[in-house]
């Protein structure tokens, strides 16, 4: 190993962390809200969080992955499931989290709304 990006724990949470949003910085780097992970005593990485905002954003970005193509452009069917999705991630616990998905889906907020009536 010729360095923390080496270690088997960077490799290990280095999936999660990219599925949050997060961000891996060096321990002596670390702030008060970063998360520093040891190893056997050793600090060897600092994971960074996003904010709630980020992980929404990110969390969109990769719904329009997984379904390749923009979520403007799914069926209403389909947008139900994103909402119903995101309703379950807490994505409307955040500010603004309607309208932030709204946008993405390309309705209003009243049809967002909607989609969380009908569960």
């Amino acid at each position: 190993m010729t360095g923390p990006g080496d270690h088997p724990l960077v490799a290990a949470v280095k999936p999660l962390v990219d599925a949050m949003g997060g961000e891996m910085v060096a321990p002596a780097l670390a702030g008060s809200e970063d998360v520093v992970l040891s190893w056997e005593g050793e600090d060897v990485v600092a994971v960074r969080l996003p904010q709630l905002s980020d992980s929404l954003d990110h969390i969109l970005a990769a719904l329009e992955r997984r379904h390749g193509r923009p979520l403007a452009e799914l069926e209403r069917k389909e947008k139900q499931a994103v909402v119903r999705s995101l309703e379950a991630r807490g994505a409307f616990a955040v500010r603004h989290g309607v309208e932030t998905v709204a946008g993405a889906l390309g309705v209003s907020r009243f049809t967002v709304y909607n989609y969380l009536n009908r569960q």
